[in-house]
């Protein structure tokens, strides 16, 4: 699991913007989307900064729970400031439940992958990407993937 953990931290430590705007959550939502649609994947997508919504879209095969998970997943990587992923995976090798360890409400937290931080280089986390609908695992990696090309895309540019 420590290698795991390491793995969560070194993605945050690579996928990082070096500016994020309204555009750019425009781009990295048609980029997850797209890919939503390509696989076929039953998915809601979110893009926020911490303040107000920028993207959101829920795929044929969604439902209100999603958002919900949505809601309780960007709740978590703002107030841990690390993905959900990683944030479940580091209680698990505590062996700790959310409530035992920091006190709130799994109701209002979910640390569950798919939920990823948006991070400024130089600045911080300004913000989430976050999907729902999969397996932890599969919400988790599908937001990686997506994150990479996008980055890959503005380098580009």
């Amino acid at each position: 699991m420590k290698d795991q953990l390491q793995q969560l931290l070194e993605q945050e430590a690579t996928l990082q913007f070096d500016s994020f705007n309204e555009d750019d959550a425009w781009q990295l939502g048609c980029l997850s989307v797209d890919k939503a649609r390509k696989d076929k994947l039953g998915i809601s997508i979110d893009i926020s900064t911490k303040d107000k919504v920028l993207f959101h879209y829920s795929c044929k095969g969604t439902n209100p729970d999603n958002d919900h998970w949505i809601s309780r997943k960007k709740a978590a990587v703002n107030r841990f400031g690390h993905s959900s992923w990683y944030m479940g995976l580091k209680l698990k090798e505590q062996k700790l439940s959310l409530e035992e360890k920091f006190y709130v409400s799994e109701r209002d937290f979910a640390v569950h992958g798919g939920c990823f931080p948006i991070i400024v280089r130089d600045t911080g986390i300004i913000g989430t990407v976050t999907v729902s609908g999969l397996a932890q695992e599969d919400d988790h990696a599908v937001v990686v993937e997506v994150l990479e090309q996008c980055l890959k895309q503005k380098a580009g540019e």
